[in-house]
């Protein structure tokens, strides 16, 4: 099972019981904060996660049927499989983070998020943002990375020359290699930014 597949299984509906309220991109962040703090409770997940506890523990209990974390009076933690699979995903997306204010960005909140070697599967980026609007976010720009340029599909084949400040800020932050997707999503909360980043960013997974 690839890890894209294995990763959206855990948010299946199984019965009995009712219909998981979290998403893939609720999975993907909470592997992400277990890691980085290393043991974390359910109450702190839930309040980075901003998820109610309900969903939180049905989303922790599917993580750890499938021997992704273990939970103990210290808090959950990642086990070997779960490492491992973060690692994977680590390997797909290398960077999601806030970016600043830029000539691409165009709501309160902007996230960039990079996909690592996907660069023939983006089209002229319609894909990638109505993924993220659907995921809440205003709107999304993607970019890709070809010949030691930045690219954007069908608007420029150098944004280092039109968007000096936003390659300025996105080189800055990210380690680009050839064929690499960097997309900014904008909106009006950071979840909305960073779940519309990894929305879009998930098309091309």
């Amino acid at each position: 099972m690839s890890i894209k597949r294995f990763l959206e299984s855990l948010t299946f509906e199984k019965a009995p019981g009712p219909s998981p309220s979290f998403s893939i991109f609720d999975v993907i962040k909470a592997l992400g904060i277990i890691d980085e703090a290393g043991s974390v409770g359910r109450g702190k997940l839930s309040e980075k996660l901003r998820l109610g506890r309900g969903a939180t523990r049905t989303l922790l209990a599917r993580l750890v049927e499938a021997r992704l974390i273990s939970i103990s009076r210290s808090g959950c933690s990642l086990t070997s499989e779960g490492r491992k699979l973060w690692g994977r995903i680590k390997e797909i997306i290398p960077h999601v983070s806030e970016i600043g204010q830029n000539e691409l960005t165009f709501a309160t909140h902007n996230v960039v998020v990079q996909v690592r070697g996907r660069g023939e599967k983006v089209g002229k980026g319609l894909e990638q943002r109505d993924a993220a609007v659907r995921a809440g976010a205003k709107g999304a720009i993607t970019l890709i990375y070809r010949d030691e340029k930045l690219m954007l599909p069908t608007i420029t084949d150098d944004a280092a020359r039109s968007y000096p400040m936003a390659y300025q800020q996105i080189t800055r932050l990210l380690d680009l290699k050839e064929n690499d997707v960097v997309i900014i999503v904008c909106a009006d909360s950071l979840k909305d930014a960073e779940y519309g980043a990894l929305a879009a960013a998930w098309t091309i997974v």
